[in-house]
């Protein structure tokens, strides 16, 4: 991987979990992008050249994704700044299992084509997070649990939602 104008080069033998540690772990690489808002939490897509995609998020205290999916792209998110939260939804919509687990700077979290789940700042210090999808994303599933079961509240288009 190098800095180039700006742009991070992506070798084709590097996995997502490779490339968010190792984007998170330089930096020079992602704190010039850094922003946060007070509203919602700010996120905004590095240029990368390659076959996949990488967005920056940040995180204030109690800001969190919701329940979605990546709409069949795999990949990983690797903690840069921080701390978060992941809830995972494993088994089916109609009876899912949650899964809580707590990621520290420096932490990389892989995960495949079908992973459900909600990220956030439970925390109470911002944080920062880098995203790789493989392929890139071109939509994505939210969900609302109520009733023990996931239910499809939308689903957002590459594009139109982001």
């Amino acid at each position: 991987m190098s800095l180039a104008s700006n742009t991070l080069t992506a070798r084709r033998d590097t996995t997502a979990t490779t490339l968010a540690r190792r984007i998170a772990n330089n930096r020079d690489l992602w704190e010039p992008y850094v922003r946060f808002d007070a509203e919602r939490r700010w996120y905004g897509r590095l240029p990368v050249d390659g076959n996949c995609e990488v967005w920056l998020l940040t995180w204030l205290p109690g800001q969190r994704t919701g329940i979605h999916d990546h709409g069949g792209s795999a990949g990983a998110f690797a903690i840069a700044a921080g701390s978060l939260q992941e809830t995972v939804a494993h088994g089916s919509l109609d009876s899912p299992r949650l899964r809580v687990a707590h990621y520290c700077a420096g932490a990389v979290r892989p995960f495949g084509k079908s992973h459900i789940h909600d990220v956030g700042n439970v925390d109470d210090v911002p944080a920062v997070s880098v995203h790789v999808y493989e392929p890139s994303l071109t939509q994505m599933t939210r969900y609302r649990l109520y009733g023990g079961r996931l239910h499809v509240t939308e689903h957002d288009r590459a594009g139109a939602a982001w």
